[in-house]
């Protein structure tokens, strides 16, 4: 087989081994990232829960003030029951005391109501707050897993590097110029074997001529179909 295209195969294989290292490296960080997530939406659910609880607390203010207008104008309206002169001054007054007892039981079962929507999220909050707890104790540890499996990550993808800059250092600067151009596009396709007489770029069947040249490997010989580098693997020939 021809030096050059020899060069550029195992070139190839060793640009497929850098570009593993990148799905590696993003699982390990999804890992991390998810537990994060998690975390970060607990958190949001105790903001949310908070600041409804405040919301509820508003609106059981406000019920507790007309409460309170309602218990003075009863007292109010009890005072004047006594200097009421004619029956008509004297119904009026039993109206609105009526409609005030009735807004009275209103107010008072919306208290009730609020407080419990009140207890209930503060229970929510309590149990978010031990759950995060929980969550954070466990992010360090997924740190910790993360960052030790990076670091081999790392340490492996530097070697290869190292095999990859030993081989540039070598192979001939026209042949990876023309390497190169076709990575471009084909990415780790750019050196592909011939199986069955095809090419497993583009899986299109090669012309005898072209594929006997392939067989010689004594120059680089591309695909007429897709223009990869072409070779063919030793048990094959």
């Amino acid at each position: 087989m021809n030096k050059h295209l020899k060069q550029l195969i195992d070139l190839s294989i060793v640009d497929k081994e850098i570009d593993a290292f990148e799905p590696q490296i993003e699982e390990a960080n999804s890992k991390y990232e998810a537990a994060l997530a998690k975390t970060k939406s607990i958190e949001s659910d105790i903001e949310n829960l908070t600041n409804e609880i405040k919301e509820e607390e508003v609106k059981k203010a406000k019920n507790e003030l007309h409460l309170a207008e309602l218990s003075q104008k009863l007292e109010e309206n009890a005072k004047k029951s006594s200097e009421v002169k004619t029956e008509r001054e004297m119904k009026s007054l039993q109206l609105e005391e009526e409609i005030a007892k009735e807004q009275i039981t209103f107010a008072n079962e919306e208290i009730e109501r609020l407080e419990k929507i009140i207890e209930m999220k503060k229970e929510q909050i309590a149990a978010a707050e031990a759950s995060l707890e929980e969550l954070k104790a466990n992010l360090e540890n997924v740190k910790a897993e993360v960052d030790a499996k990076l670091e081999a990550i790392n340490h492996e993808r530097q070697e290869v590097f190292k095999k990859k800059e030993k081989l540039l250092a070598e192979i001939n600067q026209k042949g990876l110029a023309f390497y190169q151009k076709i990575r471009r596009w084909a990415k780790n396709t750019t050196v592909v074997p011939v199986e069955d007489q095809a090419c497993m770029g583009c899986h299109m069947v090669i012309g005898d001529k072209v594929y006997a040249d392939v067989i010689k490997g004594e120059d680089i010989t591309t695909c007429p179909h897709c223009g990869r580098i072409l070779y063919v693997k030793a048990s094959e020939e």
